[in-house]
């Protein structure tokens, strides 16, 4: 239905629904999925200690890293937005504000594939890649009573259809910022 879309170029607004309703099974069946799995069902059976202290110290050198970047480009921004409002406090400020209001679009749908793309880290542990899992560590009580719901469930919350509805919708929050 999205090519269909553009080549028919149906209303502006139209190819924003399609890439929700098309991202909203796989979102909602990894919302279950997850929800329905207690967090020790996860615990890595091998991890060692160098991997468990190494995993984070990667992380703390890339959080200094952001860290610093962030300071730079701010005071980077602070001296631009001094020199084109002059100055005029109340100008500085506005403009800062209007700059922050701008940045959140971005940064939330950054964190949103940030968060997809651990969801689906999870996921593949949890059920693995294939289509139909046959090992996979989902919880015996999820959906027990409904079978085929759960196999239908488990099959749609899978890492790699999550992947792809995520930067979907991240392009599409994005797109939809720059439109308005």
């Amino acid at each position: 239905m999205i090519v269909l879309d553009e080549f028919l170029d149906l209303a502006g607004w139209s190819w924003y629904v399609l890439v929700g309703m098309a991202a909203l099974p796989t979102l909602l069946s990894t919302v279950a999925v997850l929800h329905g799995t207690p967090r020790e069902h996860l615990k890595p059976a091998r991890e060692s200690v160098l991997s468990h202290f190494f995993v984070r110290f990667v992380a703390l050198v890339a959080a200094f890293l952001v860290w610093g970047v962030s300071v730079v480009m701010s005071a980077s921004i602070s001296t631009t937005v001094q020199s084109l409002a002059g100055d005029s406090e109340r100008a500085v400020t506005s403009l800062g504000f209007n700059l922050m209001a701008a940045a959140v679009p971005l940064v939330v749908s950054v964190l949103w594939l940030a968060f997809i793309v651990r969801c689906a880290w999870f996921l593949r542990r949890l059920r693995g890649w294939s289509q139909v899992p046959v090992n996979a560590r989902v919880p015996k009580e999820f959906l027990r009573a409904q079978p085929r719901l759960r196999r239908v469930v488990v099959g749609l919350a899978h890492p790699g259809l999550l992947l792809v509805a995520g930067l979907g919708t991240s392009v599409l929050a994005l797109l939809l910022v720059l439109w308005n």
